[in-house]
């Protein structure tokens, strides 16, 4: 693909995602909507990726930094947006498939297989 094909499909791909996010924000009436970019989701995926993970080292990798000073930012975004929720969970045990669908229905997320039951876990 030469580097000319490559701009306009840029191109285009910027031009319909912006006729997107203004369709969507006169639908919802929320002019805010327009703000959000690409950008703006690359921050928040790293944001939650830090969040669920807690390991700022694979944060790095994952957006290719080069030096962890570009991504502590992300600590600090998560910090500042989750300060009201804690680390602490609900956990249950599934000893049949019919529970452990229970759980999933509940928004539980499953954690890992002990023996002959599965956990679950959910945020408080």
């Amino acid at each position: 693909m030469s580097q000319t094909h490559k701009a306009t499909v840029k191109k285009l791909l910027r031009l319909h995602a912006c006729r997107a996010r203004k369709v969507i924000a006169r639908k919802l009436q929320n002019p805010r909507l327009i703000r959000i970019t690409f950008h703006t989701l690359r921050h928040w995926k790293a944001t939650m990726l830090y969040r669920q993970t807690k390991d700022i080292l694979y944060v790095k990798q994952f957006l290719g930094h080069r030096k962890i000073e570009d991504t502590l930012l992300y600590i600090q975004l998560a910090e500042t947006i989750f300060k009201e929720t804690t680390d602490e969970f609900t956990v249950r045990v599934a000893k049949s498939l019919d529970d452990a669908c229970s759980f999933l229905e509940a928004g539980f997320e499953y954690v890992t297989d002990l023996g002959e039951v599965k956990l679950f876990r959910k945020r408080k």
